[in-house]
């Protein structure tokens, strides 16, 4: 079984429960995506496999890619994406064939990966949260990094120092976000709370590695029943 497939982030939206309560969410076009390849444990060492994202607008590619789609007998696709396959992967589907959001249950947890927001060159307080110092005239030390290590020993700059530079446009997975609503006739995913990067970037929706449990009401202990504890003690 594919564990996961490849979209587009459409933008946020709101909802809203019976009491009112709003949550904040994310529409998201999933799929519908081909196999390109197909790959096992006899002839890769794993079970997977890789999906095109089917888009309107077809892709141009070169000779070498144009060969490989060929071989499964797709459109070329402008994204492509590789994801696991779970179980002995004897159901899992073959080049040429579609995968689509129905793999995808509501209330079903997943991971959302994608690509983050790029901010640029930016200055220590903003990229690792430095403090800084103090904003009063005469400071001279209001954003600076400050000492970055001591002189005479070791006498160079320790590997991993925190310093100013470039920020955003990293591969991020957002954990256990839960399936709202799953729409099969447009390819749509409403999932709760916000995925990374901005609308129109590309994301690979996977199930749950990791999945939470769903939390479950607590029934309140009667009155009579403590009172009736405390006279046994």
């Amino acid at each position: 079984m594919v564990t996961g497939i490849i979209g587009k982030k459409l933008g946020m939206t709101q909802l809203f429960d019976a009491d009112g309560t709003v949550h904040p969410a994310t529409v998201l076009k999933a799929g519908p995506c081909v196999v390109v390849q197909a790959k096992t444990k006899a002839s890769d060492g794993y079970d997977a496999v890789q999906l095109g994202l089917v888009e309107e607008k077809p892709a141009r590619v070169n000779k070498p890619l144009a060969g490989h789609y060929k071989k499964a007998s797709v459109p070329p696709t402008r994204v492509r994406r590789e994801v696991h396959v779970k179980g002995d992967g004897d159901d899992a589907p073959t080049a040429g064939e579609q995968v689509l959001v129905s793999i995808f249950a509501d209330g079903e947890r997943v991971d959302v990966i994608a690509t983050s927001r790029g901010k640029g060159f930016q200055g220590v307080v903003k990229r690792h949260n430095f403090a800084g110092g103090r904003a009063s005239h005469g400071s001279m030390f209001h954003r600076a990094p400050g000492s970055i290590g001591a002189s005479s020993y070791p006498s160079r700059v320790v590997k991993g120092m925190r310093a100013a530079g470039h920020m955003g446009a990293d591969r991020v997975t957002t954990r256990n976000l839960r399936i709202v609503k799953v729409d099969a006739e447009n390819n749509v995913l409403i999932v709760r709370g916000a995925v990374p990067g901005g609308p129109g970037g590309y994301v690979v929706i996977r199930k749950a590695v990791a999945a939470k449990p769903e939390p479950q009401p607590q029934v309140e202990k009667s009155a009579k029943g403590k009172v009736a504890a405390k006279g046994r003690k």
